[in-house]
């Protein structure tokens, strides 16, 4: 990366570097470096020595250019805040970069909008200004690693290296043998984001105290009128979720302390939905919810009513889009029947808005939901839904095909849409002439049947990628994974879409 030093702070004496030349590694390798200090000074106690390394990450050239990076190259960044601004061109990127100080920084107002939840009513978010969200990406960078530090074993959502695939394996490691649990406390935070107090976070969160204070009470633009914010951080904010995630930590000692190695209580946390395990209902009635209540009472939250309840794990229980019940003393993991109802409701929608779109192009907008769908699932006893999810496809695709030809024989639209190989029958699929080479190729719908199931190897509950001691094992799960997926079908299918480009 020309002309830029190499000092720790990552100052520069230029700005006027073009954006795609500059060596994201070395960038990322100096941040690093910054944030395994600041945990490291947590672990020792020296709380003033990591707010000084602090000070100099959110100063540093480095975590301001990875800032502007992260908030311009997710999938957000042509949302724009109330401002209507975002950055696009490597000299906004470079402007933007420049632009963040601490001295003089004002907060702008959130644009609320709402999207509709699962049980047909409809979710705040409140999205900044992308100067806001980048001040937010480059103040996260210093405080990702105490949060890392500081949370629980077993807490898995909106943390780095961990997983929903992570949590469940730890459900599995919790109840399935017979001296187990038994019952599950299935816990959910009322409004969480929206309700945590400010003054809790602002005596219990590890950042400055005045940049913190401006973005909880920036308030929110609704129908032209600006609504003062109290409580809560917004859900469409950056930092947001690492800020839950450190609310929330300390829930797992609280627990433990007030039962026995006999209750066999386990809990698993995963953003504000958590379980937890215990020998009888009795147990979790009178031992475990008092303590979860006062918990989550100091920092101004409560428990839903509605969604938290005692299960059997006879009778099962579902999390994270998952189902885990016993069936005869033998715990199985399965995708949930809300969750495929869902799926396929989406995959309805898709083929139903694309009733004159061209084959390659629905094809090309199913392709993605379905790995995405099977990824997700593909670690546990998910061959039965996938085949189902499968069949309930062909029989959408069969019906767009009638719709689009009422007049033709069904021959001739198994000879139009679908093709043979090897032993393969009816595979939906689209002609292609390639630009490069002029040739004619396939395109064809992904099959969830053909994921490969594999058991997931749950993450080392202690493990943080912000403590030395454990970078050798990261590096090992890298080169594992990488093994593992270098044949899936995603990757198959992204080679099949690059040859065709």
């Amino acid at each position: 990366m020309a002309a830029l030093t190499t000092s720790e702070s990552g100052a520069s004496s230029a700005c006027e570097h073009l954006w795609d030349a500059i060596d994201w590694q070395t960038v990322k390798q100096q941040v690093y470096r910054l944030q395994m200090r600041i945990a490291k000074a947590i672990r020792e106690g020296k709380r003033s020595k990591a707010k000084s390394l602090q000070w100099i990450l959110t100063h540093s050239y480095y975590a301001k250019l990875l800032a502007v990076k992260r908030v311009t190259d997710n999938t957000g960044k042509n949302t724009p805040g109330i401002d209507g601004i975002t950055w696009k061109t490597a000299q906004e990127k470079i402007l933007a970069v420049k632009s963040l100080q601490r001295r003089g920084y004002k907060t702008q107002p959130l644009r609320r909008i709402y999207i509709p939840k699962k049980n047909g009513k409809q979710r705040p978010l409140s999205i900044p200004s992308i100067k806001c969200r980048a001040m937010q990406a480059l103040y996260l960078l210093a405080l990702e690693p105490i949060a890392e530090t500081q949370a629980d074993n077993n807490s898995y959502g909106f943390r780095p290296k961990r997983c929903a695939a992570d949590a469940i394996e730890q459900c599995f490691c919790a109840l399935a043998r017979k001296p187990h649990a038994q019952w599950i406390l299935e816990g959910d935070i009322k409004s969480c984001f929206d309700s945590i107090s400010h003054t809790w976070l602002l005596n219990n969160i590890t950042m400055d105290k005045n940049i913190l204070k401006k973005w909880l009470t920036a308030g929110y633009v609704e129908s032209n009128r600006v609504f003062e914010t109290k409580v809560g951080t917004s859900q469409g904010g950056v930092i947001s979720p690492t800020i839950l995630t450190m609310t929330l930590s300390g829930l797992e000692p609280a627990v433990k302390a007030a039962v026995t190695k006999a209750d066999k209580v386990h809990v698993i946390i995963y953003a504000d939905d958590f379980v937890i395990t215990g020998a009888s209902k009795e147990i979790l009635e009178a031992k475990v919810k008092p303590v979860v209540v006062n918990f989550l009472k100091e920092r101004g939250l409560e428990l839903s009513e509605k969604k938290t309840r005692y299960t059997s794990i006879h009778e099962g229980f579902d999390f994270l889009g998952f189902n885990v019940r016993k069936y005869n003393g033998k715990l199985l993991i399965k995708p949930s029947k809300q969750s495929i109802k869902s799926f396929l409701h989406k995959i309805r929608d898709i083929i139903k808005s694309n009733k004159t779109a061209r084959t390659e192009t629905l094809i090309w907008q199913l392709n993605p939901m379905i790995t995405g769908w099977s990824n997700y699932y593909r670690h546990v006893i998910a061959k039965k839904a996938f085949n189902f999810i499968d069949y309930s496809i062909h029989q959408n695709l069969r019906r767009w095909i009638k719709r689009r030809h009422p007049k033709k024989s069904e021959t001739w639209r198994r000879n139009k849409y679908y093709r043979c190989q090897g032993n393969r029958t009816w595979i939906f699929s689209a002609k292609i002439t390639s630009t490069n080479n002029k040739k004619t190729e396939y395109v064809d719908l992904l099959n969830a049947g053909h994921m490969v199931i594999r058991r997931h190897i749950k993450l080392r509950s202690d493990a943080t990628p912000y403590d030395p001691k454990y970078k050798a094992y990261f590096d090992k799960r890298k080169r594992n994974r990488w093994t593992a997926n270098i044949n899936s079908p995603e990757v198959r299918a992204d080679k099949t879409m690059a040859g065709l480009a």
